[in-house]
């Protein structure tokens, strides 16, 4: 296999093997790249890498040390342009220039300021053949973490909602309800594992008492940041978010003038108490996102809440919606999905991707255009 074809082929598996560090390599972008060289004329693959947990090493970095003196005269293909700045390691570009590769298929170019073509350029500069663009379109879905925090300086944003065939996301008196079958919390719980953190509002942390953890077998290291915004610090310190904070990282975004003696209590309990500026009440959702990139979050899911839900919709600060629907109905006097906005607006601010079903339920995704 040769050509076209087989660039196109290494170019999935590097972005298959990217995939694997999602939600696990923030601040850094979760990378894939694959060493290539040739036996005869049969291509070989001679390294692998992605990404490590923490971000580093990098992928480059790991592909390469794995190909080890192989990688001469090889070709690499990675989902994004090789980092060309000092940081806690190296430049990536650097390495592949001292392991003689010869020619990188490279989907994109970073964004990142500190990158933004430098890497390329350094490549070519040390003779490497380097082609950019393959892959492309599904590189910026896998990097869209990183692209969104390095560019608008928030974490890219998925919503996820399961509503009942009437539309409805809880039962009157905003009491929880089971509404989404077996087979959507499994899917849940591993969207939470591709995910930096996760989101809710201090009504869905009192009404819900949740750990939202990724509880598949082997998989509970996986589980994100959560974090809770609760202006005014209401979050129980027996609640299973609170007890279990030294296990699994909690923030609480609070108000400047919430209680410092709340806030001493849950810190005592390991929780980290965050503060953003707040008006009547309400934390400035755009200060909160920007606190988390600022801490290096990259791709944060929400996922409980009516009203944070609606307000994060209605100031466009939604990237992507999952939408899992029932065939159960809740009734008249259940709790709408977006507090104060019809569904609908989902609709307007984002494009949708189709519906699949999943289980006894179905999953419909929307995105930007």
């Amino acid at each position: 296999m040769t050509g076209p074809d087989a660039d196109s082929d290494f170019m999935s598996l590097a972005l298959a093997l990217g995939r694997r560090g999602l939600g696990n390599t923030w601040p850094n972008p979760a990378v894939g790249a694959v060493v290539v060289g040739r036996e005869g004329c049969a291509p070989v693959i001679l390294g692998r890498g992605w990404t490590q947990p923490g971000g580093r090493p990098h992928a480059e970095t790991e592909a390469l040390r794995r190909a080890g003196a192989a990688a001469r005269g090889a070709t690499m293909y990675v989902t994004l342009e090789p980092c060309s700045h000092h940081g806690r390691t190296p430049p990536c570009a650097d390495a592949i220039i001292a392991a003689e590769i010869t020619r990188v298929v490279s989907a994109m170019d970073d964004p990142n300021p500190e990158v933004a073509g430098a890497g390329h350029a350094r490549l070519r500069a040390a003779g490497i053949a380097v082609e950019v663009g393959l892959g492309a379109d599904e590189a910026r879905r896998a990097h869209a973490g990183h692209i969104r925090r390095v560019t608008d300086g928030r974490p890219h944003v998925t919503l996820k909602l399961a509503l009942s065939a009437d539309g409805k996301a809880g039962l009157v008196g905003r009491r929880p309800a089971v509404i989404t079958g077996e087979a959507v919390r499994a899917r849940v719980h591993r969207m939470r594992a591709m995910n930096d953190a996760i989101l809710i509002g201090i009504g869905t942390a009192l009404a819900d008492d949740p750990q939202l953890t990724c509880r598949l077998p082997g998989m509970e290291r996986f589980s994100p940041v959560r974090v809770v915004l609760d202006a005014h610090l209401r979050l129980r310190p027996g609640s299973q978010l609170v007890t279990t904070a030294r296990a699994t990282r909690v923030w609480v975004v609070a108000a400047p003038d919430a209680s410092p003696e709340a806030a001493q209590a849950l810190q005592n309990l390991g929780v980290e108490v965050l503060h953003v500026p707040a008006q009547d009440g309400r934390l400035d959702l755009a200060a909160v996102l920007a606190l988390l990139a600022g801490r290096g979050i990259t791709r944060l899911m929400v996922e409980g809440g009516p009203t944070v839900a609606a307000a994060l919709v209605a100031a466009d600060l939604v990237d992507e919606a999952i939408l899992f629907h029932s065939g159960k109905t809740i009734g008249p006097g259940g709790i709408d999905a977006l507090e104060g906005l019809p569904l609908e607006t989902l609709a307007r601010r984002l494009t949708s991707r189709g519906r699949a079903p999943i289980g006894d339920d179905s999953v419909e995704f929307f995105a930007r255009a």
